[in-house]
């Protein structure tokens, strides 16, 4: 018995010795997190979960804490690569194609400053509404490629669709037509080895973005590469909401109808475009591809475009102050389209501002949720804007992931970037901005379209909730710095 006493002793002792190591762990990394976390709440967060938790949000930390990513070398901040000359090029003063704009008004040079590249003219764009209009799109792109074609997706999947465009970008491999496919590793963890293979052995560059490359990145899983491009011989491109899968084409299994937009560009916007791509292909392969730079100065039209690539290396939050920026220079209106609402304190002060001088403020989001925490969190953004009389509808007529938004008759703005923390502060984006007024009016009427099937909140809608799912509100507003 005494030998079972003593074992129970030593047992205990050890146990102790670990809870003791794990608090020490957890209050060292909560000085990584006040350092480091970009946001005060964000810190908060973290600092009592792991001072509290520590044997829960240690692990959680070291994979998911991080919201700056080490290493990722921007082709703009190296003087020396071939890739900073490119972009020298694109922001050159006397740029053929360089639009006034910034030059007559202040908002718009501040937005140049934040894309570091300029706006650019001469181009033509389509509004491609939902998963059938986008695919015929891009798929007869592929099929009039020429020289090169440059593929990038967060998430693609093994089915009819995801078959339908390995098929195109084999066949046009086969023609002699050199073909660059990217794709996020953690949105296609799913996607078999035999696809990517098929690819490979029909001559196609095959890359995934490799977030976890380099000591730094090693254990973080919390980066993505959200960008959706497809690009064709430096002359057209295609960017937005979807992804490839038969789920956006409205033919997923949880959802009957999937909303979402996408658009097609034509001209000398396609550079910026293709120089985003060549950066995320550098990082992920260490290698530069020569692609034609003259084919997108062909003109093709006469609306001015800002292309903005945005993510975490970037040293100011890109997307973030672009969306802030949008809303404080509104006078008229402000519509905005997103499947994740989960804005920082900044956006939701400019958006009451906004109600508050008389802004005519629409958030549209999704009735049915796909995650329900970043659905729940939601609400309790819903009430605090709300009072300032910002609009908040929620589509009904199944699930709505695009990312769209309208200001007065001037911008309108189409990319791949959320309302959330995870798009201003941890993934990888595009955004469109364009300045025509004809496409504003085809964006105007995609809204209308989407408010008709859309419900308008309710004032009280959350004070009718039952208490336990206002508790879940709260909750999930606490842990919304770390979503």
């Amino acid at each position: 018995m005494l030998k079972n006493i003593r074992e129970l002793i030593q047992k205990s002792k050890y146990i102790s010795l670990l809870f003791l190591a794990l608090h020490i762990a957890g209050f060292v990394s909560s000085l990584d997190a006040i350092m480091g976390t970009r946001t005060s709440q964000g810190a908060i967060a973290w600092v009592i979960s792991l001072n509290t938790f520590p044997s829960i949000a240690l692990p959680a930390y070291w994979v998911l804490g991080r919201s700056k990513f080490n290493g990722y070398v921007k082709a703009r901040r190296d003087d020396e690569s071939d890739l900073s000359h490119i972009a020298a090029r694109i922001r050159k003063d006397k740029f053929s194609f360089k639009s006034e704009l910034a030059d007559q008004y202040p908002a718009a040079r501040a937005a140049e400053l934040l894309a570091k590249i300029p706006i650019l003219t001469g181009n033509s764009s389509e509004l491609l509404i939902d998963g059938e209009e986008t695919f015929a799109s891009i798929f007869e792109g592929i099929n009039q490629a020429e020289k090169y074609i440059l593929v990038q997706f967060f998430i693609v999947k093994d089915d009819n669709l995801g078959r339908k465009l390995k098929a195109r970008l084999i066949s046009k491999a086969r023609q002699g037509v050199r073909v660059y496919f990217l794709y996020d590793e953690v949105g296609c963890h799913n996607l078999p080895a035999p696809y990517l293979e098929d690819m490979r052995a029909a001559g196609i560059e095959v890359a995934n973005f490799h977030s976890r490359k380099g000591p730094n990145n090693r254990f973080q899983i919390n980066f993505r590469n959200h960008r959706k491009i497809v690009l064709i011989d430096g002359k057209t491109c295609w960017i937005g909401g979807h992804n490839v899968g038969d789920a956006y084409l409205g033919n997923g299994p949880k959802f009957s109808h999937w909303r979402d937009t996408h658009i097609k560009i034509k001209g000398p916007a396609n550079l910026p475009v293709q120089l985003s791509f060549l950066e995320d292909w550098h990082w992920a392969t260490d290698r530069t591809i020569e692609l034609d730079w003259q084919a997108a100065l062909t003109p093709q039209g006469d609306q001015r475009i800002l292309i903005i690539p945005s993510g975490p290396a970037d040293k100011l939050e890109t997307v973030g102050l672009m969306f802030t920026h949008a809303i404080n220079s509104a006078r008229n209106r402000i519509w905005i389209a997103s499947p994740y609402f989960v804005p920082d304190e900044g956006i939701i002060a400019a958006l009451q501002l906004a109600g508050l001088r008389g802004v005519d403020v629409r958030i549209l989001i999704p009735d049915r949720p796909d995650h329900k925490l970043i659905y729940l969190a939601a609400f309790s953004y819903f009430k605090q804007a709300g009072k300032s009389g910002v609009k908040f509808y929620r589509y009904t007529k199944g699930f709505m992931h695009q990312k769209a938004m309208l200001v007065d008759d001037m911008v309108s703005a189409i990319g791949t970037a959320n309302f959330d923390n995870r798009s201003f502060r941890l993934n990888f984006e595009i955004t469109a901005m364009i300045t025509d007024n004809d496409f504003n009016n085809e964006v105007e009427k995609m809204f209308l379209e989407d408010f008709s099937n859309s419900r308008i909140m309710l004032p009280d809608e959350l004070a009718e909730k039952p208490i336990w799912f206002r508790f879940l509100v709260r909750l999930s507003r606490l842990s919304s710095p770390m979503l």
